[in-house]
Formats: C-alpha cells, structure tokens, sequence
C-alpha cells in the first residue's frame, strides 16, 4: 500500500485546491504543513500527520511549535523522518528570516509593553537563557536586534563592553535589554539588577540611554524600568 498523500482527501477538503479557489490564508495550521509534507505514512494521511507535528508539547503554540522544535524532536514523531524533520527546520528558519526583514523595515518599540507581546512566544518557553540587545534610534525604531549569549538553564553572562561596542557600530542612541528566565517567573535576580546599573552607569558616559531590561516569564514580565529600577 502506497503512503496516503493529499491525493486521497476529498477534493472539497484538499489544501491544494483550496489555495487555487480562495487562497492560502484560508487554509489551517494543520493543512498548510501538510502542504509542506506532501505525505504522509501508509496508515496515515499527511494531514493527519500536520495534526501530530502541531500536538508535539502540550503548549499549544500551534504553529510556533516549529521554532523551538529540535531535528531529534521532529524525528520521533511516526512519519516524520530525517528529511521531513530538515524540510520543516528550514520552513521555520525562512519564515523567522522573512519575518524579522518585514520588521527591521520599520518597527517601533515605544514602551515595555511592545517589547514583552512581541517577544512573548518567542522566548517563554526557551530551556536557557538567552539575552537579546534591542539597538534604537531616537524615534525608537529597532536599527536592529543582536543575540548577545546563550547561557545555562540559570546563567548568562552579557558584557557591558560588548553592547556598548554594538550601540555605537550601529549608531544607536537608545538600547533595550531583553533576556528570558526559564523558570517562567520573570522576578529579576540581584545579579539581573547589578548588570542592568551597570549597563546604564555605561551608557550615561557614553551617551547611550538605556531605556529597559525586560525579563521574560511564561506568559508574563517584568520591565525594570516600570519597576524604577533605572529611569
């Protein structure tokens, strides 16, 4: 028996035509993987298996699940081998790529607010932490976004140095400071408070604001400015 692709669906349900009758806006999460799958196993329909990839944790991100998924993660589902799981990894990456060039066109950050929504799913469930510098121009346009580091579940390090030879590289005059705590409770560290001091004592002599340092819970945040720690 041949792997059941879109082929055996009905053809009122099929993604194909679908996207030639209305677009492909109108179609699912799981029916737009499906596209991407082509097939799926001998006992399972490709959109059958796009409903197995999207159920992949219990976080319910839907879609969003591809970009923190793994190629080892992929590869234990029934019916995604090595090349489905790579096919996927690259569909995620290209829409991440495509996204933040749509953003670096023109997206402000004018409060804590604008950058905990629009970095919320991104990092929430992340297993380390990560510290992201937001480089901004005086209109509070992001010049553009830089991974500093990649630490332990517990423990990254960001150099004052390093961020501020990035703000003046790039002609920033205001920068944001943004890093995740795996735990999902986004209460700042003594050692989180002593960094942000020092980061804006740096910038004061530098002439570089520094606006924020938004930590990154599970579906919550603290913004150190809100908080008066720095103004």
């Amino acid at each position: 028996m041949n792997n059941l692709t879109i082929k055996d669906l009905p053809v009122s349900e099929r993604p194909y035509e679908k996207v030639e009758n209305y677009g492909a806006e109108f179609l699912s999460d799981a029916e737009l993987l499906a596209v991407i799958l082509r097939s799926g196993t001998k006992s399972k329909k490709s959109i059958d298996l796009a409903h197995d990839i999207l159920r992949l944790n219990d976080n319910n991100e839907g879609l969003l699940i591809l970009y923190n998924a793994t190629l080892e993660e992929l590869c234990q589902i029934d019916g995604v081998g090595r090349v489905k799981a790579i096919q996927l990894l690259c569909v995620a990456e290209l829409s991440k790529r495509m996204s933040q060039k749509t953003r670096s066109n023109g997206i402000y950050f004018n409060s804590a607010d604008d950058v905990a929504n629009h970095y919320m799913q991104r990092m929430r469930h992340l297993e380390t932490e990560e510290v992201i510098l937001l480089l901004l121009n005086s209109k509070y346009k992001l010049l553009k976004e830089i991974k500093l580091s990649k630490g332990t579940v517990n423990a990254s390090l960001a150099s004052p140095r390093e961020v501020f030879i990035y703000a003046l590289r790039h002609q920033a005059v205001q920068i944001v400071l943004l890093h995740n705590h795996p735990s999902g409770n986004p209460v700042p560290s003594k050692d989180d408070i002593n960094l942000t001091l020092r980061m804006a004592q740096s910038g004061k002599l530098l002439g570089v604001k520094v606006v924020d340092h938004i930590i990154i819970g599970d579906n919550v945040y603290v913004s150190m400015a809100n908080e008066k720690i720095i103004d």
